[in-house]
């Protein structure tokens, strides 16, 4: 079968076969793997739930992983990671729920304008942020704001698989409007007598601390914990375990780039995109907002370090990790440009 594609792509050169199959209908491709949105939800204020039915290329996710769309505005390709929400497996339905950032184009475009019968180009599924096998007998699921989304498909995939261990999902947001799913998560708490489903406003509450985590869930300390959101809950639940030697016991993805401070110093000689002859001064940006703000348009999805989309060759110089602090001097190494800025003059090829 794949000799017949090679042999039916090379007849139809110089276009690829699928860029012909896609006049007769968008998803109708034989290596291309997208999925047109059959329904669309603004039930949560700043935000929308995308219903994507992928085409035969799709092989599923696990619980926790992300997938990567591409969608077009104004004649311009422009790709991000999301996390469906669905239990995970083989199903011809992905649900993606998207919040609405103040200066996301993506989040903002899906959020004004996403409709039935839009398509959208998908990547397979990634990502290590998952349930482990065999099942553990505790599981303490914590997420804030859109951190919810695979911590949901975690919750999602427990309660289809009848999960028997005691499961805690605590999820911190703003207000009881802004927690989306909900209806979801109370019939999963109605359904699941070993489920607690537990929804925090910080307001009414307080923030994440030991004496609230020994409340919602006593025995923490033989559990497996996932817990994804913004850097400041991230960093709430690691001190907590880490201060009772339990810090191998929690598995986190965040959805923001937390980034070192930035030395002075290091702002200093330029850098050589050299297979598109541009140089730049160095700004101690990234170096893929140095690209952009170039002319340039490498391609990307998170801007956070998890896909590696935008991963290109460094020929020469120096670059730093912008998480870590880390430098890195040798040549010839692949580096991914959303998190790594330049350090004196650097030649990435790209």
């Amino acid at each position: 079968m794949v000799g017949l594609i090679d042999l039916v792509q090379t007849l139809t050169s110089p276009h690829p076969l699928d860029r012909y199959l896609e006049l007769v209908r968008p998803t109708l491709t034989l290596r291309d793997l997208r999925a047109e949105i059959t329904d669309v939800r603004r039930s949560t204020p700043g935000s929308v739930t995308l219903t994507l039915r992928p085409n035969r290329q799709w092989a599923g996710h696990r619980a926790g992983q992300y997938v990567q769309i591409g969608v077009l505005i104004n004649g311009v390709k422009h790709t991000r990671c999301y996390s469906p929400t669905d239990p995970q497996g083989r199903d011809r339905r992905l649900r993606l729920t998207v919040r609405a950032h103040p200066d996301g184009l993506v989040s903002q475009h899906l959020y004004r304008h996403a409709q039935p019968g839009m398509v959208v180009d998908l990547a397979p599924a990634g990502g290590s942020f998952t349930l482990p096998e065999p099942r553990p007998d505790k599981i303490l699921l914590i997420s804030g704001g859109s951190g919810i989304t695979p911590v949901l498909s975690m919750l999602q995939t427990l309660a289809a698989e009848g999960y028997p261990g005691e499961v805690v999902f605590l999820h911190y947001a703003k207000s009881p409007e802004q927690v989306p799913h909900r209806a979801e998560l109370d019939a999963i708490a109605q359904r699941h007598n070993n489920f607690r489903i537990a929804l925090y406003c910080p307001s009414q509450y307080g923030y994440f601390d030991f004496d609230q985590l020994e409340r919602i869930a006593p025995w923490f300390a033989d559990a497996q914990t996932f817990v994804c959101g913004p850097s400041s809950l991230m960093t709430a639940v690691r001190t907590v375990f880490e201060a009772e030697d339990l810090g191998d016991r929690v598995h986190s993805e965040e959805f923001t780039l937390t980034t070192m401070p930035v030395d002075p110093a290091e702002v200093s000689g330029a850098t050589t995109f050299s297979a598109s002859g541009v140089r730049a001064d160095n700004s101690g940006t990234s170096l893929l907002e140095q690209a952009e703000n170039s002319g340039l348009t490498p391609e990307y999805g998170c801007r956070m370090g998890i896909c590696f989309s935008c991963t290109a060759v460094k020929r020469s110089g120096c670059t730093r990790d912008l998480r870590t602090g880390d430098l890195h001097n040798d040549p010839d190494q692949p580096i991914q440009l959303c998190i790594s800025a330049a350090v004196g003059d650097v030649d990435i090829e790209i």
